[in-house]
């Protein structure tokens, strides 16, 4: 797995809330990092409908909804839960190692 992946140090661990995502630009990516039952998972920041940080937006259990149009999309797997978004948000691995959230992103 972590041959696929450059690994980025997005947070430290202990300074992740449930309910709060947190950005994280790494490279060309802009990363919302959002921590759900004890789990942290990174998604794509930016809503697949219009141009807005979903960072800025309400974390609701296991889903993320859009500032903008109220879009929602589950966190664990980036897929639509509500229109008017239609298309699913990426989704990179996760990893926490000596107390350091790290997320993985494609190789350039």
């Amino acid at each position: 797995m972590g041959e696929d992946f450059d690994w980025h140090r997005a947070a430290r661990a202990d300074e992740m809330e449930e309910g709060e995502p947190k950005l994280v630009a790494a490279g060309k990516f802009q990363i919302a990092l959002c921590k759900v039952a004890g789990t942290c998972y990174a998604i794509d920041d930016i809503c697949t409908h219009e141009y807005a940080s979903l960072c800025d937006g309400v974390v609701e259990g296991d889903s993320i909804e859009c500032p903008l149009h109220q879009a929602k999309f589950h966190i664990p797997t980036g897929k639509v839960m509500t229109p008017p978004a239609t298309e699913d948000l990426k989704t990179y691995p996760v990893k926490v190692e000596n107390g350091e959230v790290l997320v993985g992103l494609p190789k350039e």
